[in-house]
């Protein structure tokens, strides 16, 4: 094996996709004039009064079998190196 080559243990292939999976709340203030502070004259989405994460879940994923990793690749933006990422495809997957 190659240094520094991740490999998963299900199928032994070395092609992987990291992934974040979101899910927000968008909430609009409603007033008589418009449809949230923020949107004076057209309803624009990107324009919201609050957003609020419900849900979140990071993971590499074997481009191959599919098999998912959990691993925190963005815990306060350092970052994740090798020995991140080969320590969360040992701990096990989920589907």
């Amino acid at each position: 094996m190659e240094k520094n080559k991740l490999t998963c243990p299900v199928c032994k292939n070395s092609d992987f996709t990291a992934k974040y999976e979101a899910k927000y709340v968008y909430s609009y203030k409603m007033d008589s004039n418009a449809p949230g502070s923020n949107n004076r004259e057209v309803f624009l989405s990107f324009l919201y009064d609050k957003r609020e994460q419900e849900e979140a879940k990071q993971y590499i994923e074997c481009n191959v079998c599919k098999t998912k990793y959990p691993c925190f690749f963005t815990g306060g933006n350092r970052g994740i190196d090798y020995e991140a990422l080969q320590r969360a495809i040992s701990h096990g997957h989920f589907s």
